[in-house]
């Protein structure tokens, strides 16, 4: 079969899927899935970017879908302006002298000499820094958290359009990368990945603990909707609409739902293909042709003059950049961010196994991994729950051997992740659509 035909019927098939989950279990339940897709191949093709394209080993892909999230929260949400009198000036200082303190500290590294003088001179400037900080930023945080924290308790936003919060996600995410790759991507691959996946529970913890930037573990919820998505409630407040609703025979408050799902994956779907067509055009560009050296034979590309180290540093930040416009979408769909959420295993290893079993260095690939996955993670368990149901049906009721069936179908989508890794790598290991 050739090759273009192939991966036309995988896709194909996969639409098939999506529309069969759409015909049994609900247009509702079809439209998360494709939402939710579409969010997940594009997290998938920022990793495919920096594994596929470079070989770099970044496992702390939630922290920067976090960073994107946050974006959100910082640029739609309206300011809180009895917190920003109680504390947010103080605040602001604060972290300003922070920064002060650790660019002071860099300075003096580089302007005296090795020994003893500079090490404790950095240590006294350091030790000093840090109480002087905590003592303009823990009086200051604890006024913000004060203020209302049942409803509020945090700084706010900026209250601009929630469609900037993406881009700007994609920006907090990069600025990050760039400072964990000067510092960590000079590792090994496998310390590479510890150090990444260490600096993104650093970025989850800030997130669940300082409730002055991001409300903790209570959630920040309401945050507005990108245009052209309106409220359900509107809808059904149309005359017009549910009018229309009612000549399709459907129900107003059914098709206001499904309305404002297919208005995001418009809206998704635009983003998915403009960064696929980038993606596109860098793999195939001089740039993408030498980051595919670097990756088969760093020794070989840096004696042919490349920079190794610089062009590993620009991936990882592309590459980061896109899980966070991913991360900012994804809460902006939510309308919510849930710091307690981001688990290791939705946001690294479901994306690595979307990336691997669609086809590393190949994005087309990623964007088949990251719908297939997403789809067989939302649909397994209801599946095997029927399988199970249909399975102990002869066996007599209170049977541990039944019990322990049912008992199994929670564990249902960790087993068929394993099984796919296992026959995508015994059968076809570049993937269902592999490097060419």
């Amino acid at each position: 079969m050739n090759v273009n035909v192939r991966n036309i019927a995988l896709f194909a098939v996969l639409a098939v899927l999506i529309l069969l989950a759409g015909y049994i279990q609900g247009w509702n339940t079809a439209l998360v899935i494709l939402n939710m897709g579409l969010v997940s191949a594009i997290m998938a093709l920022g990793v495919n970017l920096q594994w596929g394209f470079a070989g770099l080993f970044n496992i702390g892909v939630m922290g920067f879908v976090a960073l994107g999230g946050l974006a959100a929260v910082l640029v739609s949400m309206p300011p809180t302006t009895d917190a920003w009198a109680a504390g947010g000036l103080r605040v602001l200082v604060a972290l300003a002298f922070g920064a002060a303190t650790i660019i002071a500290a860099i300075f003096v590294f580089k302007a005296m000499a090795p020994g003893r003088k500079r090490t404790l001179a950095l240590i006294a400037l350091l030790i000093a820094g840090f109480f002087i900080f905590r003592w303009l930023f823990d009086p200051a945080t604890g006024a913000i958290e004060g203020v209302n924290p049942a409803a509020t308790g945090y700084l706010g936003g900026i209250g601009l359009p929630v469609l900037i919060a993406w881009p700007v996600g994609g920006l907090f995410a990069a600025g990050a990368a760039w400072v964990i790759g000067k510092t960590a991507l000079g590792l090994r691959s496998d310390y590479l990945a510890i150090a990444t996946l260490g600096i993104a529970e650093i970025v989850i913890a800030v997130l669940k603990n300082e409730d002055w930037l991001s409300r903790g573990v209570k959630n920040v919820i309401g945050i507005p909707r990108p245009w052209p998505v309106p409220y359900e409630i509107d809808l059904q407040r149309s005359a017009e609409f549910v009018e229309r609703a009612n000549e399709f025979g459907i129900n107003p408050v059914t098709a206001s739902t499904l309305y404002v799902k297919l208005l995001y994956a418009v809206l998704f779907t635009v983003v998915l293909l403009i960064l696929l067509w980038l993606a596109e055009k860098a793999l195939n560009s001089p740039w993408g042709r030498m980051m595919r050296a670097i990756r088969d034979n760093e020794v070989a590309a840096e004696a042919m003059g490349k920079d190794v180290t610089a062009r590993h540093l620009q991936i990882f930040v592309l590459g980061s950049a896109i899980c966070g416009i991913a991360g900012a979408m994804m809460t902006t769909l939510d309308s919510q961010l849930t710091p307690t959420s981001y688990q290791p295993l939705r946001y690294t290893f479901l994306i690595w196994v979307m990336v691997i079993v669609g086809g590393s260095g190949n994005n087309w690939g990623a964007v088949l991994g990251g719908f297939l996955i997403w789809f067989l993670w939302v649909e397994v368990e209801p599946l095997g729950a029927l399988l199970m149901d249909v399975v102990t049906a002869p066996m007599a009721d209170g049977s541990w051997l039944k019990e322990h069936l049912l008992d199994s179908v929670a564990h249902m989508r960790l087993l068929t992740m394993g099984v796919i890794m296992i026959l995508v790598l015994r059968f076809s290991p570049r993937g269902l659509i592999p490097e060419r």
